[in-house]
C-alpha cells in the first residue's frame, strides 16, 4: 500500500487507495513481445512453391502426414529432410507403420512430372496406396466450372 505525508503539517501518514499499474503493464508488454517473436518459430515448415488447383476443398484429418518434394528433389516428412532411398523408412516412422493412412504429397511446381511419379511409385512399393496431392486453392476458382 502507498502512503503519503499529511499536507497539513502533521506527522500522520494517510493511506492512498490507488494502485500503480505501470509495472503490470510493463510485464504484459514484455509477454506480448515474447509471444510475437515465438509464434512464428513454432510453425516451422518446409518451404515449397505449390501450384494452384480449382478442385473443391476437402476436409483435413487431425494429424496429416505430409511428404514434400522440394525444388532440389530432396524429400521431407514434416521437417525431417532425407534422400529418396530413405523414403520407406521415413514414411513408416511418420505413420507408425499404418499403411492405410493417407499420405499428403506436396511438390514444388518446378519439380519434373517424372520425379513426382517416381516418388509416387516408391510410395506404392512401400505399401502406401492412399496418396492425396496437395495444391494451393486457385484465386477466383468456381469449383467445377
Amino acid at each position: 500500500m502507498a502512503a503519503k505525508l499529511d499536507q497539513s503539517g502533521g506527522d500522520d501518514l494517510v493511506e492512498t487507495h490507488e494502485i500503480n499499474v505501470t509495472p503490470f503493464i510493463d510485464v504484459i508488454l514484455v509477454l506480448l513481445i515474447i509471444f510475437m517473436v515465438a509464434a512464428p518459430l513454432a510453425t516451422v515448415d518446409v518451404g515449397v512453391d505449390l501450384p494452384a488447383s480449382s478442385a473443391k476443398r476437402q476436409p483435413r484429418p487431425d494429424k496429416p502426414v505430409y511428404l514434400t518434394i522440394q525444388q532440389d528433389l530432396k524429400l521431407a516428412v514434416g521437417n525431417q529432410v532425407f534422400d529418396r532411398p530413405a523414403l520407406g523408412r521415413a514414411i513408416a516412422s511418420a505413420t507408425q507403420g499404418d499403411k492405410e493412412q493417407r499420405i499428403f504429397l506436396r511438390a514444388d511446381k518446378r519439380v519434373p512430372y517424372g520425379e513426382l511419379m517416381e516418388v509416387m511409385n516408391d510410395l506404392r512399393n512401400a505399401g502406401y496406396l492412399k496418396v492425396a496431392l496437395v495444391a494451393l486453392e486457385a484465386v477466383g476458382s468456381n469449383g467445377g466450372r
